[in-house]
């Protein structure tokens, strides 16, 4: 029997309950602006744009946690409901370490080449590989990152630069404007783009995180981009006011949260939504003639996995939801695109359980059922992760790959 993609992820019996965890209601085919083209995901001749979205930290229970909480036992969420599925694996290459971090497992998906933990598309050497953002962009393509972590955090730096450790975020964010020049950068981290003392449009030393504040030895970054072309956006206001061009949006110091335990002032209210920040980014991509590489990270499910905290990993989750709901409309409307939904890795070793035992309890979504979460670990581990894929060459997901293959995909649907 055919299950259906879910609706509403919140039910109303339960937004009482969600609503007091601060967890959010909607609609993700109605607030993501589902397109009305015929949804068939059959595969398509040629790729024009491809749009890359990495859950951190999002496993197989991660998933499955979020379609009870937000589809219930018959649905299905929307990253879940690509024709296409798969698993890759994620080990890296590194003398000390089998469980990979954000930054080796981005590597590999934007090098093609494992490599050790920390390292930013260099080799187990340290020598700097070509990465696939950067390349995109040579080829002619339009080229964006959007995340809730800092915009120079790992994911996205192993797209658009290379380093021989993550914590150059200064570096590579000068990386972005002197060599891989994406079009669109929106996320958090103003922090890196500003010598110390000189703070920006999000104050230093905030009450929420005393230890944030302006931090760059790179000079003053942001003066740099606007004399570069990019126009300049640090809120919502900004986003929505964006005209077609380049555009550096920052919308905090550090990432778009605060990943602190449970109840101890962690909090997910991001300035500016996942979605929102797709939907800007795809607007202006999309005017590009030779077509686009758009990668989309949600950070905030690593990050409140690392602290076993499970209903914000459940918040994130739904607004990763969204974000690929907002991708799949645009595929919809848009049949060159190839839409792809990973994880970097898993965090937590996440469980479901059934009986009273770890962090919960959740609703089922329809049902009169809860479910509770159990950790393993406040780290990653070595599971493999589930990709799914929509739209032209998308059948090349099907099966188990090691991370790397995703560039032996993707590069050559790029860089021609």
């Amino acid at each position: 029997m055919r299950t259906r993609t879910v609706q509403w992820l919140v039910a109303p019996v339960v937004a009482g309950t969600l609503a007091a965890a601060g967890l959010i209601i909607f609609n993700p085919l109605t607030d993501a602006g589902a397109g009305k083209k015929a949804d068939t995901g059959a595969p398509q001749r040629t790729v024009r744009n491809v749009i890359f979205i990495n859950g951190d930290g999002v496993g197989a229970a991660h998933r499955e946690a979020a379609r009870l909480f937000y589809a219930g036992p018959r649905g299905t969420l929307m990253m879940d409901s690509f024709p296409v599925s798969g698993r890759l694996t994620t080990s890296p290459d590194d003398p000390a370490k089998i469980v990979t971090d954000s930054a080796a497992g981005a590597s590999a998906w934007a090098t093609g080449v494992a490599t050790y933990n920390g390292a930013v598309s260099v080799d187990p050497a340290g020598n700097p590989l070509p990465a696939l953002g950067a390349e995109a962009k040579k080829a002619g393509r339009a080229t964006g990152l959007v995340t809730t972590a800092q915009v120079t955090d790992a994911t996205p730096a192993a797209f658009f630069a290379n380093a021989k450790d993550r914590a150059a975020q200064d570096d590579i964010a000068r990386q972005y404007l002197e060599r891989s020049k994406p079009d669109v950068i929106l996320g958090g981290g103003e922090d890196w783009w500003l010598p110390a003392g000189k703070p920006g449009a999000h104050r230093d030393k905030p009450a929420e995180d005393p230890a944030e504040g302006s931090r760059g030895t790179k000079g003053d970054l942001i003066t740099k981009a606007k004399a570069d072309g990019y126009q300049y956006v640090t809120n919502a206001a900004g986003l929505a006011a964006v005209k077609p061009g380049k555009v550096l949006g920052l919308f905090a110091n550090q990432e778009l949260f605060q990943q602190k335990p449970e109840g101890q002032g962690d909090v997910y209210r991001p300035p500016v939504t996942l979605a929102d920040m797709t939907r800007t980014a795809l607007t202006g991509l999309a005017a590009d003639p030779d077509g686009f590489f758009l990668l989309v990270e949600e950070e905030a499910v690593d990050e409140f996995a690392h602290s076993d905290n499970g209903t914000r990993v459940l918040q994130a989750m739904g607004e990763l939801e969204k974000a690929v709901a907002v991708a799949k409309a645009f595929a919809a409307n848009h049949p060159d695109t190839l839409v792809v939904v990973t994880g970097d890795h898993e965090t937590g070793g996440l469980a479901i359980e059934d009986y009273a035992d770890g962090d919960g309890p959740f609703p089922v979504k329809g049902t009169g059922l809860k479910f509770w979460i159990d950790w393993t670990t406040k780290g990653h581990t070595g599971q493999s992760v589930p990709v799914t894929a929509y739209g032209p060459s998308a059948e090349r997901f099907n099966g188990q790959h090691p991370n790397t293959y995703v560039h032996e995909v993707l590069r050559p649907l790029l860089v021609n």
